[in-house]
């Protein structure tokens, strides 16, 4: 073999032979102290370093694309338990909103890297695709909107030895959804020893009491091979950064009872009973070959606030006229109870005409008799997650493919979301409606078989030229599950305008019901040559075809350069896809959301409904994306730097089209669809391919480990700066949605780290800065407003008392920095109940203290 450098060859094949279509690291750090990890394939190859998170920079130098290695004891070291609060504060590229009052989007909260959606980004778990969660973001703050991502909070930081994040697109390496770029999690695979973690934390204001329990621990699995098992249990109260409505102080203030002080909350859910249990198998049958397992069980229950329903004006339950007159409803079954026109005035309960008409009228009815004071639904969920890997991987020992490494191996996964919404009304059954109701469920299926090959082949360059290629199939199922009856029914006030079904999130009837499903097929191949020992080229081209809208084929071209011994550019080109989930092609729901300030219900129908269509809807396409990057590495002693600029055009991107509002016509034609609560319904909307994006931006990453305080320090700086525009939209789109795809996220981002390590004593600070970004409160556009930059800082101290006991104590957001607050004279009537703005990047509950004791054996 002609290749100098053993351990940059394993390090190809191994990452080849781990992952669906190889992730091309041509090299890889190999640390210098003890904190390196090592990781055995089998006998007869050498021992793979993986790069240790104190000691060794975070992105690895000699790849030609930018990839950060993330270890896990950093990700530990933050007080939120939340993996997407702990990526966000390690990796300035990706954001993360809170989402209160989202609908399922407050459930599986979206993230957003490279200012791209959260379905742009792959999610990998030890190199195989994960499934996507079945939430869609139906209200996903702008950026998010209709997008359907992977569940990434499932996955507990005990369980992982490394994240890998490719910031670079990816499509033709693996496939759709690699827009962005990728995330690999690595889960641990010691045979032996183990981490038992307690955890208990508060905001600095006092509520959001969080206490989590989490154990790892290895075990052999016979004398070849390992098991390792993680668990995490969670609970999380739910926070509260809210003022009380201006309608709800009015109503007070004339009398109207059972009104409570703060009727519309904004703040984190609660979160109940979050348990996640994680496994990782593997097993040498042979010198040559290996049996690998992984997999995990998930669910949690989360419950959060919703929009409060006034008394007085709310259509459908309360007043159907902005609240002119008394929505009134008669009881005889044949109109003949004679009902009253009530006028509303501050306080309906002291009208005569209601007194006498209503309340002491048994065939009239009102809701106000049941609800005098309103009502504010709460909305929840049962999230389930699950998954499972099983393959073998290893060497050929004989004919033409002999020395050839290969990974034959299957993976299904699936995600479950059954909705509940508590505290609410279906206004068409009267007084007899439930309060509690269970609209029904959706499911995300997913089967993945995979086949990957790779092989060094001698063609007389510095070192042999890697090739590798190999063959995916891939089937994606959709399932809309019904509601119970009294979510969806028409009960018998339905025709004198009671609205129908579960008051802000009606049920899925049958009709509704469904399974949608979709497959492909893929077939691809990488190379990588080495034509001298400072100049490398990487080729990836994958082809698709897709059952539902055709084939695809995408291409990759990547280089290397050292122009010195410290110093080498890199750069790659390429073009991606990102193909419509089955559930964006199929799902229909009807949601309450603000527009103009005024709360109103409106249905999300199918792209290929006949009023979608007659809107402007068409049946979804791939999304198509071109991508460049360009980057310098510069290592000299302990210092360590890499600057990439990148530039991804989106063109024909998928998201939830601007709500429409319906004219009679449209309502005529969706009642004869057989679309419930029609005449209600105010807006329509549908996914679309309707505008065009150009993101650009830099990251930078230095790292610098010395000596100092007696002690070993390693400093790390991140910074990354993202622009979006969009080039092309129309007035489906929406000008305010335009604006929020533009300006939501901070311009500027960036994270400046120090971890200092004695002997009994560890200490980690983090001073994270969020530039300019714009303020919007519930997605309205008279809100919007700049945001300005903001600086939070981060820190944890931890005693060791031994080699197996430590104490820590650490605060997210130590000096409480408050998230903007809403701005009054924008928008001077806050009927919402708000405080701050909900798009802050660092979110609204302010300072987190916890502390921590970890047990190790």
């Amino acid at each position: 073999m002609k290749l100098k450098n053993k351990a940059l060859t394993h390090a190809v094949k191994l990452a080849l032979t781990a992952t669906t279509a190889g992730l091309f690291i041509s090299g890889t750090a190999l640390a210098a102290d003890e904190q390196t990890e090592t990781t055995k394939v089998n006998k007869n190859v050498e021992k793979i370093a993986v790069v240790g998170t104190r000691s060794a920079p975070r992105s690895i130098g000699d790849s030609p694309v930018p990839i950060d290695i993330i270890g896990g004891e950093e990700l530990s070291k933050s007080g939120n338990t939340d993996m997407l609060e702990l990526l966000k504060g390690a990796i300035p590229s990706l954001n993360v909103h809170s989402m209160p009052i989202s609908d399922a989007a407050s459930l599986v909260r979206p993230a957003n890297l490279r200012g791209l959606p959260s379905d742009s980004t792959l999610i990998l778990l030890n190199g195989k695709r994960r499934h996507r969660a079945s939430v869609i973001a139906f209200l996903g703050g702008g950026i998010n909107d209709g997008a359907q991502g992977a569940d990434i909070s499932v996955i507990p930081s005990i369980a992982l030895k490394q994240v890998e994040v490719l910031r670079d697109g990816a499509a033709a390496q693996y496939g759709s959804d690699a827009i962005a770029g990728v995330i690999n999690f690595e889960l641990k695979d010691a045979s032996e020893g183990g981490t038992f973690e307690v955890r208990h934390g508060q905001y600095f204001e006092g509520d959001g009491d969080t206490t989590q329990i989490s154990g790892n621990v290895g075990l052999p699995f016979t004398d070849s091979g390992f098991a390792n098992l993680s668990f995490q249990y969670k609970t999380a109260d739910a926070t509260s950064r809210s003022v009380q409505r201006a309608d709800a102080a009015n109503l007070i203030e004339a009398g109207v009872p059972d009104i409570a002080p703060i009727t519309q909350v904004w703040g984190a859910p609660e979160v109940d009973d979050d348990i996640s249990i994680f496994g990782n198998v593997g097993l040498e049958l042979t010198n040559d070959s290996q049996f690998y397992m992984f997999g995990n069980y998930s669910e949690r229950d989360v419950r959060g606030g919703f929009y409060y329903r006034n008394p007085h004006t709310r259509p459908g339950a309360y007043s159907n006229d902005g609240g002119e007159t008394l929505l009134v409803g008669d009881l005889t079954g044949d109109m003949s109870g004679n009902c009253p026109t009530i006028m509303i005035d501050d306080n309906v309960l002291d009208n005569p005409d209601y007194i006498n008409g209503v309340a002491n009228n048994p065939d009239c009815f009102a809701f106000n008799e049941m609800l005098p004071g309103g009502f504010t639904p709460n909305f929840g969920g049962n999230i389930t997650d699950t998954s499972l890997t099983i393959g073998t991987k290893g060497e050929f020992t004989g004919g033409f493919l002999e020395g050839a490494y290969y990974d034959l191996s299957g993976t299904v996964g699936y995600n479950e979301s059954r909705y509940f919404i508590y505290d609410t009304i279906n206004a068409s059954l009267g007084p007899d409606s439930p309060r509690d109701f269970s609209p029904g469920k959706y499911e995300q299926l997913e089967k993945n078989f995979n086949f990957d090959i790779s092989k060094g082949f001698d063609f007389d360059l510095a070192y042999d030229v890697n090739i590798a290629g190999g063959l995916e199939w891939h089937e994606e199922t959709f399932t809309v599950v019904a509601g119970d009856e009294a979510s969806f029914i028409a009960g018998p006030l339905t025709d004198q305008g009671f609205g129908i079904g579960s008051n802000g999130f009606p049920g899925f009837k049958p009709s509704d019901a469904g399974e949608y499903d979709r497959r492909n097929y893929a077939a691809y191949i990488d190379i990588e040559a080495p034509f001298t020992e400072e100049f490398l080229m990487g080729l990836a081209l994958r082809y698709e075809d897709y059952d539902t809208f055709g084939s695809t084929t995408n291409y990759k071209l990547m280089g290397q350069y050292h122009l010195t011994e410290d110093l080498n550019v890199r750069g790659s080109i390429s073009t991606g896809f990102r193909a419509p989930t089955v559930g964006q092609a199929n799902v229909s729901n009807v949601q309450t959301n603000l527009s103009s300030g005024v709360l109103v219900d409106s249905a999300l129908l199918p792209p290929t409904n006949p009023i979608a269509i007659q809107l402007g809807g068409t049946e979804l396409e791939p999304e198509e994306s071109q991508s460049y990057t360009f980057g310098a590495v510069y290592t000299i002693g302990d210092l360590f730097l890499t600057v990439d600029y990148y530039n991804i055009q989106v063109d024909d991107r998928i998201s939830q089209s601007d709500k429409i509002e319906l004219s009679q016509a449209d309502k005529d034609t969706l009642e004869a669809a057989g679309v419930p609560n029609v005449q209600n319904l105010a807006q329509v909307s549908f996914f679309t391919n309707d505008f065009d994006t150009s993101t650009q931006g830099v990251d930078l990453v230095a790292n610098y480990s010395a000596e100092l305080f007696s002690g070993s320090s390693t400093f790390s700086l991140a910074y990354n700066w993202n622009e979006t525009e969009v080039t092309r939209s129309s007035d489906i789109t929406g000008a305010f949605k335009v604006s929020r795809l533009e300006n939501d996220l901070p311009n500027h981002r960036a994270t400046l780290s120090w971890a200092q390590q004695w002997e009994s004593f560890s200490a980690f600070s983090r001073l994270n800065y969020f530039g300019e970004y714009q303020g919007v409160h519930v997605d309205y556009d008279e809100t919007a407003k700049m945001a300005d930059a903001a600086v939070t800082l981060d820190v944890e101290v931890t005693y060791f008392m031994n080699d197996s006991i430590s104490f820590s104590l650490g605060a997210q957001n130590l000096l409480d920095q408050e998230a903007e607050k809403l701005d009054f004279t924008v928008a001077p009537n806050n009927n919402w109940g708000g405080k701050y703005y909900e798009t802050s990047p660092y979110g609204i509950n302010g300072g987190f203290y916890y502390a921590k004791a970890t047990y190790t054996f």
